[in-house]
């Protein structure tokens, strides 16, 4: 009576593991990886920061205290330091110009997020169309497309990037959105090209298979088919390519600013505060080494949450859980 039991509730977990689908199992098997956790609650904690940060620090970004620099001799104020007559201290200390880096820090983050999201739209905006017309269409128009993506990959991304930035950076273009449309324009144009190779290979993996057939026995256009069957079923590696690629817009964005190029002061990009506090690295670390540490943090986290969310989707290891 045990044995038929046991047997019964086996068959009954086993039932409920297959109604979940592949996505009820991915989310299993992403709760169980433990550095995709952290990696994802730390992301969660950065977009709250960037989203209502700016709106309950006590300090403005761009808010100069020059004169609690000039009572400590004209030098930086450091993390939790009191200035004698005031009753208030600066969490995270202040810059060479007296402004408040916890500010700074959160409007960094502010940035990054909207370079995050905002590239990873453009990358999916011509990365998706060029891919799936290359894998449906085939022949002449594969070619083509496939051509061009290799100019775009083989030529250097950082210094087309470069060139763009100096450019147009004196231009009403250049200058929209404190430099941000620039440097999201700069950055997803050099972007774009992986993920047109991944939806290619997808589709071309998927063109061929049962139900396409059948969807085109039955007279079903040419976009619907692409746009109802093929990409939502290549719908898993598109979302950890994108994850795995804002880390890479993020680090190119603070590359940018910390060469003077892309966001302009008084915006506080995370590469531009390291570039501002290189002078007083000996002298007050902390200018340097707060927005370093939260580059790494940010991009060690979407990593492991990228890394996770492809161990995850990846078929292949749904028998193995």
């Amino acid at each position: 009576m045990t044995e038929q039991t046991g047997a019964i509730e086996a068959g009954v977990a086993l039932e409920r593991r297959k109604s979940t689908g592949l996505w009820g199992d991915a989310f299993r098997r992403l709760i169980r990886n433990r550095l995709a956790i952290v990696g994802g609650l730390f992301v969660i904690f950065l977009a709250l920061t960037a989203a209502i940060g700016p709106m309950v620090t006590p300090f403005e970004y761009f808010d100069q205290h020059t004169q609690e620099v000039i009572s400590n001799n004209n030098r930086p104020l450091t993390p939790m330091q009191q200035v004698e007559g005031l009753d208030h201290v600066h969490i995270l200390g202040t810059d060479n110009l007296g402004r408040d880096m916890l500010s700074r820090l959160m409007d960094g983050a502010r940035i990054s997020m909207m370079v995050a999201l905002v590239v990873q739209a453009v990358v999916l905006f011509i990365g998706i169309p060029v891919g799936a017309a290359a894998a449906w269409f085939g022949g002449r128009i594969d070619t083509f497309l496939m051509r061009i993506t290799d100019v775009v990959y083989a030529y250097p991304d950082l210094l087309f990037i470069i060139l763009l930035g100096v450019a147009f950076r004196e231009t009403f273009f250049g200058k929209a959105l404190d430099g941000l449309l620039l440097v999201f324009i700069a950055i997803g144009l050099t972007s774009w090209v992986t993920m047109a190779r991944l939806v290619r290979g997808q589709l071309l993996s998927l063109k061929e298979t049962e139900f396409v057939e059948a969807a085109k026995a039955i007279g079903v256009s040419d976009r619907r088919i692409v746009t109802r069957h093929l990409l939502p079923n290549a719908l898993g590696p598109i979302i950890v390519a994108v994850t795995l690629g804002i880390p890479t817009a993020i680090l190119a964005e603070a590359t940018l600013a910390f060469i003077g190029i892309g966001v302009q002061a008084p915006r506080a990009s995370w590469g531009s505060l390291v570039a501002d506090g290189q002078a007083y690295l000996r002298s007050f670390p902390h200018m340097v080494l707060f927005p370093a540490i939260a580059i790494a943090l940010a991009l060690i986290s979407f990593t492991f949450l990228g890394d996770g969310l492809r161990d995850a989707l990846d078929p292949k290891l749904k028998g193995k859980q």
